[in-house]
């Protein structure tokens, strides 16, 4: 078990059970342990290396590029602990992949939500920092998935994103018995006028937590539920997964295109052109 070694990144993890070497830079992050079939399925090869209460973590290659995806299971509370013992492990990069729900007409069932920055409305990121510090995708990763997107070419849509810890009273759906949290529309509303996209339960706190480990780290999820218009099919599942994967080969010459340059930093002059 790792907490009380003099260098606890030299162990196997205690929850995800993986040890330096077992995963690559760039890392895939599904809610659902099941996803990770879905997610490999797009890849040229994969191994297991971690399979341990919710978190099932795979490495291998895409496109030539190295990539691992690990399950992080429901919520913001177990999405924290992959992000700490992944860092721990030498990931550089996380993303993100999963399914939302959309409470702007536009977003479309089977559409992509692309995570530009998110609303915390999570209590584990509070744990680690002040409530006004924000939750920011990295530039580079937003980038890698619009041109993954556009290169798939898959409706999708930037914005921002909201974070929650419950998929019913916190995303203001009816509990049991049709019971309403105070002000559940209304909650909508303000949202949806300030820009906010979609609902659902991880994002903000990886953000949150990459930002202040200095990871990259971005979200990309398919619409299952239209909030304004109704719509709900589980549909379009594996195209946060193909979007990612295609972003982190996109990701992988972006750093390319910096050691070949005078840039210390990836930028829109510089090319990701092979």
């Amino acid at each position: 078990m790792t907490g009380d070694s003099e260098d606890p990144n030299d162990e196997v993890q205690y929850h995800l059970e993986v040890g330096p070497g077992d995963v690559a830079p760039s890392v895939l992050l599904p809610g659902d342990p099941g996803r990770v079939e879905t997610v490999v399925a797009e890849w040229n090869d994969h191994e297991v290396r971690g399979d341990h209460r919710e978190y099932r973590t795979a490495t291998g290659t895409h496109e030539g590029t190295p990539i691992s995806v690990t399950s992080t299971g429901i919520g913001s509370p177990s999405a924290a602990i992959a992000v700490e013992e992944l860092a721990r492990v030498g990931a550089e990069t996380l993303l993100r992949v999963g399914s939302c729900g959309s409470i702007v007409p536009e977003a479309s069932v089977g559409d992509l939500v692309i995570t530009t920055s998110a609303v915390r409305q999570e209590g584990t990121s509070k744990e680690y920092v002040r409530e006004d510090y924000p939750a920011s995708a990295d530039h580079q990763v937003v980038s890698a998935l619009v041109a993954a997107a556009e290169e798939l070419d898959y409706d999708y849509h930037l914005g921002v994103t909201c974070s929650t810890d419950s998929f019913y009273a916190g995303q203001s759906r009816p509990g049991f018995d049709g019971f309403e949290t105070r002000d559940s529309e209304a909650t909508i509303e303000e949202l949806r006028e300030a820009g906010v996209v979609n609902f659902e339960m991880e994002a903000a706190s990886i953000l949150t937590l990459a930002s202040i480990y200095g990871l990259r780290a971005g979200a990309v999820c398919t619409v299952y539920a239209n909030r304004e218009t109704g719509e709900f099919r589980t549909e379009g599942e594996s195209k946060a997964a193909k979007c990612a994967s295609l972003a982190v080969t996109y990701l992988e010459r972006m750093n390319e295109a910096v050691d070949d340059s005078d840039s210390d930093h990836w930028h829109a002059g510089l090319s990701i052109e092979r």
